[in-house]
């Protein structure tokens, strides 16, 4: 793949949807093994665990962080790692929920405590326990190495697989799909010109 088509995107079988439906969006949800990592674990010899993330993905999460739309993660294990990472991401730990084996509710409850409907948030994830809520939210996006039935299911698809840039991909395409000076404005405010 050539390097500048790994930020890039293409629909999925629900197809890119309109204008208005990227713009409504005030939340972008990650699930964080598979998406913001490569999927794989290590453990230590004392089990202490590393994952592998991707800078450029963080850049991507950066650049929704200079406009209006909130980020969030929900993932299905816990880990202090990902606590750290979210720190560095600027992510509030009450947006933060590890350990959500079933994500739907969790995801249910992110929305009750801000104030949100499902039509105005985002998620990306990979792998058949995001099923229900990529079912629900208004965008749903994943990694080029999803699940064949979350690729199914989505809206958008990186061309970039999980913890290799896939991510940032998906956070251009939103910012620059709502057509209204989002991007630039993040790029501005990203780069200190705003």
């Amino acid at each position: 793949m050539a390097h500048d088509e790994a930020y890039h995107v293409h629909a999925g079988t629900r197809g890119f949807p309109a204008e208005e439906v990227y713009r409504a969006l005030k939340l972008v949800i990650f699930d964080v093994d598979g998406v913001l990592t490569d999927g794989r674990i290590v453990l230590d010899s004392n089990g202490a665990e590393s994952k592998f993330f991707n800078v450029r993905d963080g850049a991507g999460i950066a650049f929704l962080n200079k406009t209006d739309i909130k980020v969030a993660l929900i993932t299905g294990r816990s880990s202090a790692v990902v606590d750290s990472r979210a720190r560095e991401l600027k992510i509030p730990p009450e947006r933060v929920k590890q350990g959500a084996k079933v994500k739907l509710p969790v995801f249910d409850q992110l929305l009750i405590e801000n104030k949100l409907k499902p039509s105005e948030a985002a998620f990306v994830g990979d792998d058949i326990i995001d099923l229900p809520v990529l079912e629900r939210v208004g965008l749903a996006c994943c990694p080029a190495d999803a699940h064949p039935t979350v690729l199914n299911t989505c809206h958008v698809i990186a061309n970039a697989e999980g913890g290799r840039g896939g991510v940032r991909g998906i956070c251009e395409h939103i910012l620059k799909q709502r057509n209204d000076g989002t991007w630039e404005t993040a790029i501005d405010r990203y780069l200190g010109r705003a």
